[in-house]
């Protein structure tokens, strides 16, 4: 049986790869609470039903991402001080910072509940549109304080040395949500609403076991404590996740402003195709997040160790493992868009040839994707925030946003899907000139 990987070790590309593996497969497996609820309502409920989960999952995950921004955030931060050797105040973080983002998480449920018509309504839903995706939101915001722990507990598990377990505890959760979902659809009959309430239980699932693991005693780098109160390391740790909270958030309220710029110009049927094409994004984007997610802790370990000759090799050959995937994921996007699209669109084959070529023109972002995740994380990892959420801030508010919302008065709906390739290659190119110009600063 193969050793545990120690974020002090140097790494070769097979360690890399056993080393960022549970994160990436994590970063899947939570891409499948979507995508599952999503196949199993475009296929045994309804097509507007479908477009219900596509117009208000932009909105949850704004919310959901800020344990995304405390996970990523607080990692590098109690990575940096493992590195310092200071165990006892990476623990006393670590408890403060789920403690705090819990009570977030318990504030942003309830508010979200009582306001989900009125969002709902800002979002552009109408009529029957209007009174499913207030069903499902008002469902499945009831698990946010679970899904909140769960996206920073996958980086959490990463810290303390135990990716693995991390691994586990995430495909429980998704196959959870998969056998939810069979059971609540096809079983009880209950429709969107039992898919709703999948996807809450097994967030809950994943949310709650690491939660109860790190209470105890373990033989990980990290346990839970009694917390201290730490305003400045609280507000660093929100800092350094920024980014990738901005990242995550901006994506999300793009996806809003592009689902509004989809029922303008294509109707409810446009956000059908959207949703799809997000599918794929959303894997294809996991791989990306997770190898980046998986890497941080050990940048930032190196960071606050000064080992220089250790972070210029993870640069490289984590630069290397990204074009590769880039090219492999491009090809890999092109070869599934027809099949696809017919595995989710049986009830509704007069939409596959437009959901077809859209995936043609949204398959050109996969070369340039992993290269704008890992701009914005790698700064992230060396403690830089204001970089990397100016990387974030670039490629969502200013290059995506701009985009879909003035290429479809010159392209059409075309312009929409040209929007997301535009963005990325943008971002890739800002991510890229940034590590080029900080290069000596961080001796890499």
């Amino acid at each position: 049986m193969k050793s545990r990987i120690h974020l002090s070790e140097h790494f070769t590309y097979g360690k890399l790869l056993r080393f960022t593996l549970p994160s990436i497969v994590m970063n899947i497996f939570l891409s499948l609470y979507i995508i599952v609820d999503g196949y199993f309502v475009a296929n045994f409920v309804g097509t507007t039903e479908f477009a219900a989960i596509n117009l208000i999952m932009p909105m949850l995950n704004i919310l959901g991402t800020i344990g995304y921004m405390f996970g990523v955030g607080g990692s590098a931060l109690i990575a940096k001080t493992l590195g310092e050797n200071d165990q006892n105040q990476a623990n006393r973080l670590f408890s403060l910072i789920v403690l705090v983002s819990s009570g977030l998480g318990v504030l942003m449920m309830v508010s979200g509940f009582i306001f989900m018509r009125p969002i709902t309504t800002l979002l552009g839903a109408e009529g029957q549109l209007l009174e499913d995706t207030v069903l499902y939101g008002r469902i499945f915001i009831l698990a946010l304080p679970a899904w909140i722990l769960l996206y920073e507990f996958q980086l959490f598990f990463i810290t303390a040395e135990k990716p693995k377990l991390g691994l586990a505890v995430t495909v429980l959760a998704g196959l959870s949500n998969i056998a939810f979902d069979a059971l609540f659809i096809i079983g009880f009959k209950w429709g969107l609403a039992g898919a709703a309430a999948a996807s809450a239980l097994s967030q809950l699932v994943g949310g709650l076991f690491p939660l109860i693991y790190f209470m105890r005693k373990n033989d990980s780098l990290l346990r839970l404590v009694k917390p201290v109160w730490n305003g400045k390391a609280l507000v660093k740790s929100m800092t350094n996740g920024s980014s990738e909270f901005m990242a995550e958030a901006a994506w999300s309220l793009v996806a809003i402003i592009y689902n509004i710029q989809l029922l303008k110009y294509a109707g409810e049927d446009g956000v059908v195709i959207y949703g799809l094409l997000m599918y794929v994004s959303l894997i294809f984007a996991a791989i990306f997040v997770g190898y980046s997610n998986g890497i941080g802790s050990v940048f930032s370990y190196h960071y606050g160790a000064q080992n220089h000759k250790e972070l210029k090799n993870l640069r490289k050959r984590s630069l290397k493992l990204i074009g590769v995937a880039s090219i492999a994921m491009f090809l890999l996007s092109e070869a599934l868009a027809h099949p696809f699209s017919a595995l989710f669109l049986q009830d509704a084959p007069n939409l596959l040839p437009d959901a077809v070529h859209a995936f043609r023109i949204v398959s050109l972002t996969y070369l340039f994707t992993g290269l704008a995740v890992f701009g914005s994380a790698f700064f992230t990892a060396l403690n830089n925030g204001q970089v990397s959420a100016l990387i974030s801030f670039l490629r969502t508010f200013v290059f995506e946003l701009g985009a879909v919302l003035l290429l479809p008065l010159l392209f059409g709906v075309d312009g929409i899907w040209y929007a997301i390739v535009f963005a990325e290659l943008m971002a890739a190119l800002v991510g890229s000139i940034f590590m080029v110009v900080l290069r000596k600063k961080y001796q890499y």
